[in-house]
C-alpha cells in the first residue's frame, strides 16, 4: 500500500473520548529515540508475544502501531497465512513504517491511519498494543472497546512500562534526579509512568479472562551507554512540559551535556542502571461476551 495511499478511518469516534495526542511529538530526534528505545525492549516483546500465544495464521491488530516495530515482530510470528493490521494517528510515523515495510517485502502488514481508541474494522484473533495505555485517559474503556473486536476466546496482549521501577544501584544522585523529572513530566503531560504496574487489573476489569502477567527488566553496568542515551533522549523530549511545570529549568537539567554526565556519575559510583520494567499481560475474550 503506498504511503500516499494509506486509508484513514475514524470509526466510532463519538462513542470514544477524543484520542490524547502522543506526549512526545514526532521530530527526526524523537523517531530515532522511538527506534533505539524499541531495540532496548524488543527481546522482552517477543517473549511476551509467544508466551501469550501469538502464532501462526493469526489475525492480528497493532493499536499505536506507530514506527510499525510491533507489526513486524508480529509479522514473523503469524507468518504468511496471517495478517497484522497496525493502527495509529500519526501521520508522519505510519508514512515511516509503510517505507520501511515496502523496503523489506513484508506482505502480510497493513497500516491504517486512525484512532485506536476506537477502531472498529473487523474481527481478530488477538489485539495486542504495545506503550499505547501508558498514554490513555481511560485505558478500560478502550480494552473494553477492542474486547468486542476479538473472536470468541482471542487473545488480547498489551505490554507497557512501570518506569517507577528506574533506578541505579547504588544511587547516584544525578541519575535520581533525572528519573524524577522524567516520571513527573509524564504525569504533567497527562500519561501514567507506571501503568505496566496495572495491566492485569486492568485486563480483568475490562472483562478479559485467564490474564497472566509477569515483568522483565534490565540491569545495565555502569560503562554501558545505553541507560544514559534513553534517559537523556526522553528527558529531551520532556523538556517543555518539565519546564512550563516548573520542574526545573534548562539549565538545571543542561541536557547538551547530560548524557555525559549521567555517564561519567554511573561510572564513577560504580553503579548499575535499571531502566524502566517491561510488563506484558495478555487474557482471553469470555466465552458468551
Amino acid at each position: 500500500m503506498p504511503v500516499a495511499q494509506a486509508r484513514k478511518t475514524d470509526h466510532g469516534g463519538e462513542a470514544m473520548q477524543e484520542a490524547r495526542t502522543y506526549s512526545l511529538g514526532a521530530s527526526d530526534s524523537e523517531l530515532a529515540r522511538l527506534d533505539a528505545q524499541a531495540a532496548s525492549i524488543a527481546a522482552a516483546t517477543a517473549l511476551f508475544l509467544r508466551s501469550a500465544g501469538i502464532s501462526p495464521g493469526m489475525r492480528v491488530l497493532d493499536l499505536g502501531t506507530g514506527l510499525g516495530h510491533v507489526a513486524f515482530q508480529l509479522s514473523e510470528l503469524v507468518g504468511s497465512e496471517g495478517a497484522v493490521v497496525g493502527i495509529d494517528r500519526a501521520t508522519e510515523m505510519l508514512a515511516v513504517a509503510e517505507q520501511r515495510r515496502v523496503a523489506a517485502g513484508i506482505e502480510n502488514v497493513s497500516f491504517v491511519e486512525g484512532d485506536a481508541q476506537a477502531f472498529s474494522d473487523g474481527i481478530f484473533d488477538a489485539v495486542v498494543g504495545r506503550l499505547i495505555l501508558f498514554h490513555l485517559p481511560e485505558p478500560v474503556g478502550v480494552l473494553r472497546h477492542h474486547a468486542g473486536r476479538l473472536e470468541q476466546g482471542g487473545l488480547m496482549v498489551m505490554i507497557d512500562f512501570d518506569a517507577g521501577a528506574v533506578r541505579s544501584e547504588p544511587p547516584v544522585p544525578l541519575f535520581e534526579q533525572a528519573r524524577g523529572w522524567m516520571i513527573e513530566g509524564f504525569r504533567l503531560d497527562g500519561a501514567n509512568p507506571t501503568v505496566g504496574t496495572r495491566l492485569g487489573p486492568l485486563l480483568r476489569d475490562a472483562g478479559l479472562t485467564d490474564v497472566q502477567t509477569f515483568g522483565v527488566q534490565s540491569y545495565l553496568a555502569a560503562d554501558d551507554p545505553a541507560g544514559p542515551a534513553l534517559l537523556t533522549g526522553v528527558l529531551t523530549s520532556l523538556a517543555p512540559a518539565i519546564v512550563a511545570g516548573g520542574l526545573a529549568t534548562e539549565e538545571e537539567m543542561a541536557l547538551d551535556s547530560l548524557r555525559e554526565r549521567l555517564a561519567r556519575a554511573l561510572q564513577a559510583g560504580g553503579a548499575i542502571g535499571l531502566p524502566p520494567a517491561v510488563a506484558g499481560a495478555w487474557g482471553r475474550r469470555r466465552a458468551g461476551a
